[in-house]
C-alpha cells in the first residue's frame, strides 16, 4: 500500500471536502482526485461514494479511515528508528567484555554510552581475549575489550586503559612480608597462569615484564582470574594479576604485592573489525575523544 496515497485519504476523511483536503495537502484538487483512484485501484474497492455532490465515505472508505491513522503512526516510528539508526542513535551494538578488565574505565565507557544513547540496544556478553578476537573477525559481535596487542589483519584497537601487575602470594608467602617484591626474587618461584590461548598478547606481556630474565616457573593452569587467586590462596603458587579484578575479587588467604620500578602493566583497548563500523559503534568509538567520565 502506498503510504502517501493513505496519508492523502485519512486526510480526505477528516475533511470530506476535497478542496479543503487539497488546499491542507497543498497539491492541486485533479492530483488529489488521482491519489484517491490510484488507492481505490491498490485497494479493489471504492472509498468515495460519487453518487451525489457531497464527499461521503463507503463503508470501506470508513474501514481504510479508521486504519489509516494508526498504520501512519507506525510507520512515522519506524521511519523514526530508522533514522536514529542510521545516525547511530538506534539500533543495537553487540559488545564483549574480557573477563580480566570488569569494572574501572571499561564500566564507566559503557554506562557513560547507555547514557548518551538510551536507545541503543546493548547485548553484551564476556570472553577471554582469543575468541572475542575471533568474534569480531566473523561478525559475531561488532565492538570488543581486549587485551592488547591486537595483530590480526582488519581489526583495529584503542587503548582504553592501563592498569597495573600486582603480585598474588599465599598469605604466609615469605614474599607477603614485603611491600614491594623485587623481580629476582620471584625466578624459580612456582606460578600459576591461565592458558595463553585465552590472551596470547597479554600472556606474553606479563612473562616479559615480571621474568625479564627468565624464570618463569608455570606449574599450574586455571581458566580465570577468580580461579588462579583462590590456586594461590590454597598456597604454593604465586600469580601475576591486574590490579583491577585482583582488587575486586578480594579473595580470602591471598596478599596483593606491587612490584619495585619499573612498574608492570597491562592495556585494555576497545577493538572493532575496520570493515564493517556501524554508525553505533561509531557512536562508542568518538566517546573515546570525550572527557567521559572516569
Amino acid at each position: 500500500m502506498d503510504l502517501r496515497r493513505l496519508r492523502y485519504f485519512a486526510v480526505l476523511a477528516e475533511e470530506l471536502h476535497f478542496t479543503r483536503a487539497a488546499h491542507r495537502l497543498r497539491i492541486a484538487q485533479p492530483a488529489l482526485s488521482q491519489q484517491i483512484r490510484a488507492l481505490e485501484r491498490d485497494l479493489g474497492a471504492e472509498l468515495i461514494d460519487r453518487s451525489g455532490r457531497d464527499c461521503v465515505l463507503t463503508e470501506v472508505g470508513r474501514a481504510v479511515a479508521q486504519e489509516a491513522g494508526a498504520l501512519l503512526a507506525q510507520a512515522a516510528a519506524a521511519e523514526d528508528r530508522i533514522r536514529a539508526a542510521a545516525r547511530g542513535q538506534g539500533g543495537r551494538i553487540r559488545l564483549a567484555y574480557t573477563r580480566s578488565a570488569r569494572g574501572g574505565r571499561v564500566d564507566a565507557l559503557v554506562a557513560h554510552f547507555r547514557a548518551e544513547n538510551p536507545h541503543v540496544e546493548v547485548v553484551p556478553e564476556t570472553g577471554w581475549t582469543a575468541p572475542n578476537v575471533a568474534g569480531l573477525l566473523t561478525g559475531r559481535i561488532d565492538v570488543a575489550f581486549v587485551r592488547p596487542p591486537v595483530r590480526e589483519p582488519g581489526l583495529r584497537c584503542r587503548l582504553v586503559d592501563t592498569e597495573e601487575l600486582l603480585l598474588a602470594v599465599p598469605a604466609d608467602h615469605p614474599l607477603a612480608r614485603r611491600r614491594r617484591i623485587p623481580r629476582e626474587l620471584v625466578v624459580g618461584v612456582p606460578a600459576v597462569m591461565w592458558p595463553r590461548e585465552n590472551g596470547p598478547g597479554m600472556f606474553d606481556r606479563t612473562v616479559q615484564q615480571v621474568w625479564p630474565t627468565g624464570g618463569f616457573n608455570l606449574v599450574r593452569h586455571e581458566p580465570d582470574d577468580e580461579q588462579l587467586l583462590r590456586a594461590v590462596a590454597s598456597g604454593g603458587v604465586v600469580a601475576a594479576v591486574p590490579a583491577g579484578r585482583a582488587l575486586a575479587l578480594r579473595v580470602p588467604g591471598v596478599r596483593l604485592r606491587h612490584f619495585t620500578a619499573p612498574t608492570p602493566t597491562v592495556d585494555i583497548g576497545l577493538a572493532w573489525n575496520g570493515r564493517t563500523v556501524t554508525p553505533v559503534v561509531r557512536r562508542l568509538l568518538a566517546l573515546l575523544d570525550e572527557p567521559w567520565p572516569r
